[in-house]
């Protein structure tokens, strides 16, 4: 499927010290996870509105109702990543302890493409390889 609209879920925490530039950058240059993304493609990106993450439950909600009053696209036109910083063990922390709870929450909202990462430096590739970081499948 050829997707619209990439969302990037940033962790609220991680977000007090990082812009998102990184996954913002990686998106626009169609680095790694996403290689596959027509250049047509739209983007956003917002936090998870902090722990537990329940405040991404009206964030969609508001993203729901401004994807079907201002565009034709439709919601399984849409994939949500999960950003590295919440899908993975990494500087900020170890991977989010409410990760499936978010999971759900999406699904909830009617959003069935979702994707765990998004920018992946190459210090924490190497950490993960060296075992410093934890990996999860």
């Amino acid at each position: 499927m050829d997707f619209k609209y990439v969302v990037i879920i940033q962790c609220e925490i991680a977000h007090k010290r990082c812009s998102g530039f990184a996954c913002t950058n990686a998106f626009y240059n169609r680095d790694e996870v996403f290689a596959g993304y027509g250049e047509n493609t739209r983007y956003i990106s917002f936090t998870c509105g902090g722990c537990c993450g329940k405040g991404i439950a009206s964030k969609l909600e508001h993203f729901s109702k401004k994807l079907k009053s201002k565009t034709s696209i439709e919601k399984n036109e849409v994939v949500i990543h999960l950003s590295s910083c919440m899908a993975t063990d990494n500087y900020h922390y170890d991977r989010c302890p409410h990760l499936e709870y978010l999971k759900n929450i999406i699904a909830k909202k009617g959003y069935t493409n979702v994707v765990e990462g998004s920018y992946i430096s190459k210090g924490a590739a190497r950490k993960r390889e060296e075992e410093i970081y934890k990996t999860y499948e």
